[in-house]
């Protein structure tokens, strides 16, 4: 089966093979995927990190050799969330790319990575900054991502959606989680009680028809991390999460996990 790389900083992920159809989700630069048939210009892929499916444009493809989509995968490169937006150069060319947050940087190396079919080198304009998510101390994760618009399939800070924002934040401490509420939910250990919870714990919500429609990261002092509108912080209690903005609870507390 043929493999691609994201050479682009983001690709969008459609759910038919269209410009006009929707966006289901995201590849940000480094990510990999599987090619499972191509039709009119558009490729039908698989996401690696997550088995997402849907249809990316052919032209924005960049095909893997079996060699080096082997040695990719088998590397735990780091994920860049230290800063918004990272330039980096092509040192051959010189031409730049900025990459968002939550891009991954294969075969990382102080300040330069290897990247693309031909291993061309990418060097940063300074120390690409990488670090783990502490929700003890969310500083740095919200000066990136708060504030950051809702976006259905979005992934990046520039437009992001609620199962995003979870992926990507927990993709940084070598968790791959699925891409949906409706997927993560199945994963980790329930809790019983919201006293249980720690910082960086899952919550889940569901709508009338009990379906799970909408996940955030649980906080200290009873706060969650969600993007709703954005990506916002709240108050968290029993019954689910509270705008104070909107003076109201607007979503229903189903279940809570710890994944970590």
């Amino acid at each position: 089966m043929t493999a691609g790389i994201t050479l682009n900083s983001i690709i969008p992920i459609r759910k038919e093979a269209s410009h006009k159809s929707e966006m289901v989700s995201q590849l940000l630069f480094g990510e990999t995927y599987q090619i499972l048939d191509k039709y009119q210009g558009w490729l039908e892929i698989e996401s690696n990190h997550d088995q997402y499916p849907g249809y990316i444009n052919q032209d924005m493809s960049a095909i893997l050799t079996p060699d080096d989509f082997e040695k990719i995968n088998q590397e735990e490169a780091p994920v860049m969330l230290g800063e918004l937006i990272e330039t980096v150069t092509e040192a051959e060319s010189g031409q730049t790319l900025n990459l968002v947050a939550g891009s991954m940087l294969p075969f990382f190396n102080h300040d330069s990575f290897l990247f693309g079919p031909e291993n061309n080198k990418y060097k940063a304009g300074h120390l690409v900054k990488s670090f783990l998510p502490d929700f003890n101390k969310p500083e740095k994760i919200l000066s990136i991502y708060l504030n950051a618009p809702y976006l259905w399939g979005g992934r990046s800070p520039f437009g992001i959606d609620c199962s995003g924002l979870v992926q990507i934040l927990y993709k940084s401490w070598g968790i791959l989680l699925p891409r949906d509420a409706s997927q993560q939910v199945e994963k980790g250990k329930t809790l019983s009680f919201l006293d249980e919870a720690d910082p960086g714990d899952l919550a889940f919500f569901d709508n009338e028809e009990g379906q799970i429609t909408h996940v955030g990261i649980i906080l200290e002092n009873s706060r969650i991390l969600h993007a709703s509108g954005r990506v916002r912080i709240d108050k968290l209690d029993h019954q689910g999460i509270y705008n104070k903005d909107l003076d109201k609870y607007t979503h229903k507390l189903r279940v809570l996990k710890r994944i970590k």
